[in-house]
């Protein structure tokens, strides 16, 4: 027997196209004030407004409706401190020749080095966690199905939701994560795939020339129209 039971669509947004092109050209507009940035304030940030946004991050959609992300939201100086001298040694290897010359040319105009201070200045760390599998009552496993879209997906609406509230973030990715499970605390099903570094910007912040050179729609997007 299905278990399916569908719902009256409980909310309905129905804008005119003139109004839809207006919001649409309004988000881009904002979207394009996104900057990721490594030199953070002091500034403190209400862990209401870090709930909030994991929130709406949560609502994304996922394979199977099965959800399988976990975000470990961190204010903890002393946790802060330990993932970035975690993630530094992960770096040294990295920068010493683990990467490979074209992997290190390819982020020389990005200016990115084997010294991480956004992980201890930016006063947040959120690392997004994939669960590779669930775990049911019963303890057996539960497999989930395509995990690393629904994990970008959400993650990536979790950016924005940042940037929406006024933070800005930084991605990063030590490579191998794998220490971060152990100081989250988190179950052998999650794998761990992303830090973003939270917070306001500094005064004195920059961004790489390199990074605001964005691809133009038409490298992007390719529209199929009907003939006339």
């Amino acid at each position: 027997m299905s278990d399916y039971t569908p719902l009256p669509l409980p909310h309905r947004q129905e804008l005119s196209d003139e109004d839809a092109l207006l919001e649409s050209a309004a988000f881009l507009e904002d979207m394009r004030r996104r900057h990721s940035v490594r030199d953070y304030s002091t500034r403190a940030i209400p862990e209401d407004v870090i709930a909030n946004c994991i929130a709406a991050a949560g609502t994304a959609p996922s394979g199977a409706n099965q959800q399988p992300w976990h975000f470990a939201a961190i204010c903890d100086p002393s946790m802060k401190a330990q993932i970035r001298t975690a993630a530094e040694e992960e770096e040294q290897r990295f920068y010493d020749g683990g990467g490979g010359d074209e992997w290190l040319a390819a982020l020389e105009p990005i200016g990115t080095g084997v010294h991480k201070p956004h992980l201890t200045d930016a006063p947040w760390l959120i690392v997004v966690f994939a669960q590779r599998w669930g775990v049911r009552p019963d303890g057996t496993r539960q497999k989930h199905y395509y995990v690393p879209e629904s994990v970008g997906i959400a993650t990536g609406m979790l950016i924005t939701a940042l940037h929406r509230a006024g933070l800005v973030c930084l991605t990063h990715t030590p490579n191998p994560m794998k220490f971060l499970t152990s100081v989250c605390a988190r179950p052998e099903n999650e794998k761990p795939v992303m830090i973003l570094a939270v917070g306001h910007a500094s005064e004195t912040a920059t961004v790489p020339a390199a990074a605001k050179k964005k691809k133009a729609l038409s490298e992007i997007a390719s529209f199929f129209r009907p003939e006339d």
